[in-house]
This record gives structure tokens, C-alpha cells and sequence, in this order.
């Protein structure tokens, strides 16, 4: 049984009328960046609680998540209600392995995101810690519209902070926006653009893809890295290249 802590909710941000990030002060355990919480709310006589991975790095007392409102959702709805001071409990220790430590060495990481599930790569990246061994660091972030990139200013922070080691780039798929690739993911890869916009080869031999957002964007894009880069899922007992989560 999860243990649970008593958490209070310290700040809101309303990106847009779907999209919000809150932060938590509580006392949990120590997590590895890329690991996920849960939250729990007591709705009409009944706890629901659902996973939301940390944005914030683990080093920052203040916990911030990620989150999009589902309508019929049990959850997201009250959640997205919560003012400053208002309580939420929080699972004390975290879970998950989409974390660093499981990825193999390589020349490239590609870190390849929708929606919300850009959180795990931002709590990476803010963290700093464990990526002297890559050469290259890639972040994608793909959302419907341009105003659903809530972290880019924190994206481009990301890439100064770097200096030239970190490329970042957005993708919007149902409007044309400067800057911007338009369109899904796979389609991306498969033409070839998202490595012509970034200006990195994406190869099995110097490459490795973390995939983590809408369970079909993951598994179509899995599908076109195995049929047109001849890359597989990494496992312990037998390395590869692609390490996937799945947003819900």
C-alpha cells in the first residue's frame, strides 16, 4: 500500500482553459527526475487518485505537475478548482522508471513528447545531473495548438543553459506556426523533417529515443522507428534503443 503525506497546494498556473500547472509543498521522500506521484483528492465520500509525473527537479522543494482537464475525468476537474492553500495528498514515495539511469550510453538522446508528458524531460533537464555522457541532447515537444506549449519559455532557458548541447524543438499539429513543425510525430520522422529542423542524424548506431506522451502517439512512432531506423525497445536483459512511457 502507497503511504500517503498531507500536501498544500502553493501555487496555480492556468495556461489555457484545459491546461494547468499546480505546486505542492509535502513532505515526500527523495525521487530520481523522470519519476511520477500520485495525487489523491476525497471526491463526494470517495479517494481519487491518479499518477502525475513531477516537473520540477528533484533538488526543488517545490513540486509542480503537469496537468490537462478531462471533462468526464473523476479527478483532473477538481483538481484543476484548487487555490493556493487548499490541501491535496501526495503518494510520499515516488514511482517509475523512466529515468535516466535506464537509458544506455549514446552520442544523441531524443527526448520526444506530447502534451503533458513534456514534464519527465523537464524535471531531466532541470535536474542537470548524469548527461555528461550524451553529446547531443534533443527535446520535443508536440501539441495540438501553439498555445498549448506552456514550458517553451522554460524550453528555450533550458537551451542557454546548455550552450549548444541541447536542441529544442516544437511541433504543432493542427495550425502552421513560425518555428513550429506542423504535423504528428511519426509523420515527422518519417519524412525526415524533424531531422532536418533539428540538424542531427537519428541512427540506431549513435541514437537513443525516449518516447513518452498519448499512448498512440508512442505507438506509432515506435512502429516507424523500428521499420525505418531498425530500432527496438531497450530492455536490461537485452539493450536497444527506444525506453517508452505512456500518458493517459
Amino acid at each position: 500500500m502507497a503511504e500517503w503525506v498531507n500536501g498544500k497546494v502553493t501555487g496555480v498556473q492556468h495556461w489555457t482553459d484545459g491546461l494547468f500547472s499546480i505546486t505542492v509543498n509535502a513532505p515526500i521522500d527523495s525521487f530520481t527526475a523522470g519519476q511520477f506521484a500520485k495525487l489523491s483528492l476525497e471526491i463526494g465520500g470517495e479517494r481519487v487518485q491518479r499518477a502525475y509525473s513531477y516537473v520540477n527537479a528533484p533538488s526543488d522543494p517545490n513540486l509542480e505537475f503537469y496537468l490537462v482537464t478531462v471533462p468526464e475525468g473523476k479527478l483532473s476537474p477538481s483538481l484543476h478548482q484548487l487555490q493556493p492553500g487548499a490541501e491535496v495528498m501526495v503518494t510520499k514515495e515516488a514511482a517509475g522508471f523512466f529515468v535516466l539511469e535506464e537509458v544506455p550510453d549514446c552520442d544523441t538522446l531524443w527526448m520526444l513528447a506530447t502534451g503533458t508528458a513534456i514534464g519527465p524531460y523537464l524535471s531531466i533537464l532541470q535536474e542537470g545531473k548524469d548527461l555528461d555522457r550524451f553529446n547531443n541532447l534533443v527535446l520535443v515537444h508536440a501539441a495540438r495548438f501553439a498555445r498549448d506549449l506552456s514550458y517553451l519559455p522554460l524550453m528555450q532557458q533550458l537551451q542557454q543553459r546548455f550552450n549548444g548541447k541541447l536542441r529544442i524543438q516544437t511541433v504543432v499539429s493542427r495550425e502552421e506556426v513560425a518555428g513550429s513543425l506542423t504535423g504528428r510525430v511519426p509523420a515527422l520522422l518519417e519524412d525526415g523533417r524533424l531531422e532536418a529542423a533539428v540538424g542531427l542524424t537519428l541512427d540506431a548506431e549513435t541514437s537513443h529515443v525516449m518516447l513518452c506522451g498519448n499512448p498512440q502517439m508512442v505507438r506509432d512512432t515506435q512502429q516507424t522507428l523500428k521499420e525505418k531506423y531498425q530500432m527496438r525497445k531497450h530492455l536490461r536483459r537485452k539493450p536497444g534503443h527506444i525506453t517508452s512511457e505512456h500518458y493517459w
